[in-house]
């Protein structure tokens, strides 16, 4: 397994505002310039997307996956895992959301990515915190506008 890479952002926003945009899934295209589509494959009986196929492009990562998402942390947390995919061979991740009681949002993002190739480790955790922050810094315009 590889090592974890993570980090955070606060938002100027309700924790609720925050999970609104990052559980809804099929609507990352339209904020996250990494993932370029989102086809919801099955939903939960509450409607929640549990399987998800994505394209994405961050860079040196490009690939098309299918993701299992749990959604049992609801709502401080969304975990998601690798179903299937081209070329990675693990992509587990997390966001987890804190309300900092001031209505500001601290939002954290954990990534785990395989390769199905070898890249050195340095490599693939610098592309990992560059996806991370990127989300990261996305999801913050998306929501403060």
């Amino acid at each position: 397994m590889s090592d974890l890479s993570k980090n955070s952002i606060t938002i100027e926003a309700s924790a609720d505002e925050v999970s609104k945009v990052l559980f809804d899934l099929a609507e990352y295209p339209n904020w996250s310039s990494a993932i370029k589509s989102v086809e919801v494959l099955e939903k939960d009986a509450t409607d929640r997307a549990t399987k998800v196929k994505m394209s994405i492009d961050a860079g040196v990562m490009k690939d098309r996956v299918t993701l299992d998402y749990d959604w049992a942390g609801s709502p401080s947390r969304l975990d998601f895992s690798l179903d299937d995919a081209d070329l990675l061979t693990e992509m587990t991740g997390s966001y987890l959301i804190k309300d900092n009681g001031d209505d500001t949002t601290t939002v954290t993002y954990e990534l785990t990515v395989g390769l199905s190739m070898p890249v050195p480790a340095m490599m693939r955790q610098k592309a990992e915190r560059a996806t991370i922050d990127q989300a990261l810094n996305q999801l913050k315009k998306k929501i403060e506008g």
